[in-house]
């Protein structure tokens, strides 16, 4: 069972292995170690306690095990989600069930009008991931591929 859940301080070695080698290949920047995991816990800890909380750092579970972290971000023009899982659980549809979860947050519970999303063009699972989850690309942008997702009008229901 795939699901989204709050971070906890014990999560700080699994983020550290999402945020391994293969993982971070196409992001712009290095593998995390251990200081910078407990670091980034602690950010997502203190951003869920803000109110307004501008900024939804969540573990990705399957069977209790922490996979990656889906983030949805509130604090940018207009609201954006990014993802990461480890290299060892790719191609098994986690992502996307993942992704599925935050658009029924962002989109469902928030209200959000849309959700934006973009990968490195090299990356071509991370824009699969997205089509299944339902967005559109948008076309490339400062060397990213974009996508978009709106909630449906009222009157498409």
């Amino acid at each position: 069972m795939i699901g989204l859940r709050e971070l906890t301080l014990d999560d700080a070695e699994a983020v550290r292995r999402v945020y391994g080698p293969q993982s971070v290949r196409s992001l712009d920047r290095e593998p995390m170690d251990t200081v910078e995991a407990r670091r980034y816990v602690a950010d997502a800890l203190s951003s869920a306690a803000r109110n307004p909380r501008t900024l939804h750092t969540l573990g990705l579970t399957a069977n209790d095990d922490l996979l990656g972290v889906v983030k949805l971000h509130l604090d940018r023009p207009v609201a954006a989600v990014s993802y990461i899982l480890r290299a060892d659980s790719w191609g098994r549809g986690h992502a996307t069930e993942g992704v599925r979860i935050a658009l029924g947050l962002g989109l469902g519970r928030l209200g959000l009008p849309e959700i934006r999303a973009r990968h490195h063009p090299d990356n071509v699972a991370s824009g699969r991931v997205l089509l299944r989850a339902g967005f559109t690309r948008t076309g490339v942008r400062a060397g990213f591929m974009g996508y978009v997702i709106r909630r449906p009008s009222p009157s498409a229901c």
